[in-house]
């Protein structure tokens, strides 16, 4: 391929990126009480947030859902040739339905509107034209404005799908910063995502129960390596506790090799407590695992007790723990 014809292709690669960079900008000038309404309405609903659109709007509104339902807001998608057929039904009183069309005039859109208001619904519209037929149909409006869409021939959706996209994630966001929605609530949608994972709480992947190795400093050396071998799940430590239950120390394998490496077997014989690790890290059930995480890396150990505001153990974080939910 010649050096000019790649030169020509980029150059309308440039082209595209700049009118949709331009389209997207120019909303923050359309920011306005239509807005704040439309952010006031979902946040008074004890609906869903319904979005409907058709086409490439449609897929935009998908998408636009799918952030909102993830973000905290109850959202799911509704195509409008399918709401027509009978799909109104899923709407329901005091439901918000965000209805996306450039041009505001999408005959399949525009006649799901006046069912969904009989049902109970109030209608915000996203569209370029504020006064087309959606929009005088809606309770208040997202304006993309005029845009320019960078198909040669001005007819293709794309620099007019990026705005939607962008508007809605803009409302998406503020709706988000107003419910004070957290990075745990995030994790409680995503579980399967690494976000999710390292927003786990220590209490929801510790060792704890019946797995827990517990033996009182008085314990000889050989018992807490009975108790260790024993526990389910076989983990690499013992938590030395008082008479009282409170932590005293870990006994580890490491211990265990640098005591075996003496030669002296009546070690086995001695206190526990006499070759465990004293005031080790340790960490709060509530904490988040990422911070256990943390401890673990920066430290350079394989276990930290877990222990509640009374200094007693409840549970155990194991680095294998971490690897298992892929961490």
């Amino acid at each position: 391929m010649s050096t000019n014809k790649q030169e020509v292709r980029l150059a309308r690669a440039a082209q595209v990126i700049r009118l949709e960079a331009a389209a997207v900008a120019s909303l923050e000038e359309r920011l306005d009480e239509g807005f704040n309404r439309a952010v006031d309405l979902i946040l008074e609903s004890n609906g869903q947030l319904v979005v409907t659109g058709m086409g490439k709007a449609g897929l935009v509104g998908q998408k636009i859902s799918a952030t909102l339902a993830s973000t905290g807001t109850p959202s799911f998608y509704l195509h409008p040739a399918d709401a027509l057929h009978g799909d109104l039904g899923r709407l329901r009183p005091k439901d918000v339905l965000l209805a996306l069309s450039n041009s505001g005039e999408t005959n399949e859109v525009n006649a799901v509107i006046p069912i969904a208001r009989k049902i109970g619904a109030v209608v915000i519209a996203l569209t370029g034209r504020p006064k087309s037929t959606l929009g005088s149909l809606a309770d208040t409006v997202l304006n993309i404005g005029p845009v320019e869409e960078a198909c040669p021939h001005k007819l293709a959706p794309t620099a007019s799908t990026s705005a939607m996209l962008a508007m809605g994630d803009a409302l998406a966001m503020v709706v988000l910063d107003e419910r004070k929605f957290s990075r745990e609530d995030y994790a409680l949608f995503h579980p399967a995502g690494s976000l999710g994972r390292r927003l786990l709480r220590v209490s929801e992947v510790m060792r704890k129960g019946e797995e827990l190795p517990l033996v009182q400093g008085t314990a000889r050396v050989d018992e807490a390596l009975i108790v260790m071998s024993s526990t389910p799940g076989r983990p690499g430590a013992a938590l030395v506790v008082d008479a009282q239950g409170k932590l005293l120390g870990i006994f580890t394998d490491g211990d265990v090799r640098r005591l075996l490496e003496t030669g002296e077997m009546k070690h086995l014989h001695a206190p526990v407590s006499q070759f465990m690790g004293s005031n080790p890290k340790s960490i709060h059930p509530e904490a988040l695992i990422e911070e256990a995480q943390r401890m673990l890396q920066e430290h350079h150990i394989d276990q930290v007790p877990v222990v509640n505001e009374a200094c007693e153990p409840v549970g155990l974080i194991d680095v294998q723990d971490l690897l298992d939910i892929r961490i």
